[in-house]
């Protein structure tokens, strides 16, 4: 099934976000939505120089790569917070009706990251901490279903046969490599780490961890992979056929457009490949839900021990974080 009709399927499967959670989760949703209808007439006018900033995440759009590109920038955890959800909920809006009006303006989406050291390190802890712990079962969900959506968008090319790109400029953990596991390719500079570590806390990688590798590198090593909770180099990733290309820090988003210019003439072979991909490994957004289900379940059973792990994991992110701004800064000054 296709991105759109899986969309409307969804619609019909879920129910929408009540007022009191669309405020808890959102508090700018109805502002964004808005000013991405505004921004969709302009781009409809003209793409050339179109740049655009989210509360989380930053846009733009480079007509001589014919590109479209999105970079996360959380404000505090580098992780998938309910208003960086909203925001690529919003920009995913936003490209389906540009895409709508005919022939998409750019031919390639690329996801990266402006957090330094950090691609993403997945989900958003301490809501799923105050989600278990209150028992909010069909919050948790929410939650989960919004994230999947997210990915799905990418892994179906938006309909228009787009080539989906992620590119690592560091950490990709839990929630992060899942959302890139639905691109097409995935491009990572050397210092970038990955991993799933949910295993640490008694839970698994519930947002399409599972799907995208077993597609990628077999579900003997993807079970490897999840069940093993270690972090593995961009070097083990790439020997495994996990990531697709590896280059030198600092050199990733030069990389893309290199990539870009390099398959240029062939563009319509490369999107068609992908689409073929799709076809014989097919991924329907059901199955996701599904998994998203067993997921919540899984979640909703941890232990209080458990969720003391999941607290020190979070706790460490934090760390992390300031470790690697502080470090950011300091090489500014």
């Amino acid at each position: 099934m296709t991105f759109i009709s899986d969309a409307k399927h969804a619609a019909a499967r879920v129910q929408s976000i009540s007022v009191r959670d669309a405020e808890q989760l959102a508090p700018q949703s109805s502002l964004m939505s808005s000013k991405a209808s505004s921004a969709a007439d302009h781009l409809s006018e003209q793409t050339a120089g179109f740049h655009r900033r989210y509360p989380e995440l930053d846009v733009q759009i480079t007509p001589e790569d014919r590109a479209f590109w999105a970079f996360m920038r959380p404000q505090a955890r580098p992780s998938f917070t309910p208003q960086l959800l909203q925001d690529l909920t919003d920009m995913q809006t936003l490209i389906g009706e540009l895409c709508a009006e005919g022939e998409a303006p750019f031919d390639y989406f690329v996801l990266g990251s402006r957090s330094p050291g950090v691609f993403n390190l997945g989900g958003d802890l301490p809501l799923f901490l105050e989600k278990i712990r209150k028992g909010d079962r069909e919050g948790l969900r929410r939650y989960a279903y919004a994230c999947t959506r997210t990915g799905y968008a990418n892994y179906c090319g938006y309909d228009k046969g787009i080539v989906t790109i992620a590119l690592f400029q560091g950490d990709a953990l839990g929630g992060g490599l899942e959302s890139a596991l639905s691109c097409d390719i995935l491009i990572a500079e050397r210092r970038a780490k990955f991993g799933l570590p949910e295993v640490l806390f008694n839970l698994f990688p519930g947002m399409g961890a599972y799907t995208f590798l077993a597609r990628r590198v077999g579900m003997v090593k993807a079970e490897e992979i999840i069940l093993g909770g270690r972090t593995y180099s961009a070097e083990e990733m790439l020997a495994m056929g996990v990531i697709d290309q590896l280059v030198e820090d600092g050199e990733g988003e030069r990389a893309v457009k290199e990539y870009i210019a390099r398959n240029r003439s062939r563009r319509r072979s490369l999107s068609s490949v992908y689409q073929v991909r799709r076809r014989v490994n097919a991924v329907t957004l059901q199955e996701l839900y599904d998994i998203n289900d067993i997921w919540v379940d899984s979640a909703m059973r941890l232990t209080e021990q458990d969720l003391r792990r999941m607290s020190h994991i979070a706790a460490a992110q934090d760390r992390f974080r300031a470790r690697q701004t502080h470090q950011a800064a300091a090489k500014i000054a």
